[in-house]
């Protein structure tokens, strides 16, 4: 069975920095995309970033590119993003999902079908 647990969401300054976390089990590690969404009040889930299966490639919309960064680490089955350079903007619940077989061409919530509980994370002065 699947599991995502996200953490490390929070209130930061805009300008600042938080890194995530998404604690996984059940996930073969080189046979799942993992990816990073985020929805903000009022708007649809969208795509941040995503690793794809077996060759570990990470893809990134447009809007976080240069400031957040995604990583993953097999031993502790985690999987992480670096958010730096936060804006308004950025004020999301932030979730990651997983689904067996992805390649993150490109990473629409549609295809993926386990989900994490997300992490809120909020910018502002």
């Amino acid at each position: 069975q699947v599991q995502l647990v996200e953490s490390g969401g929070g209130v930061v300054q805009p300008g600042g920095s938080l890194r995530l976390s998404c604690a996984t089990s059940g996930v073969a590690s080189n046979h799942y995309a993992i990816g990073w969404f985020r929805q903000a009040p009022g708007k649809e889930r969208e795509g941040v970033s995503c690793i794809s299966p077996y060759d570990g490639e990470i893809n990134y919309k447009d809007f976080v590119k240069g400031r957040f960064t995604m990583s993953k680490d097999r031993f502790k089955d985690t999987v992480y993003l670096q958010m730096n350079e936060l804006e308004t903007e950025d004020t999301a619940t932030y979730y990651c999902a997983a689904e067996l077989g992805y390649y993150c061409s490109d990473f629409i919530p549609e295809y993926f079908g386990a989900w994490g509980q997300g992490t809120h994370v909020t910018v502002s002065s």
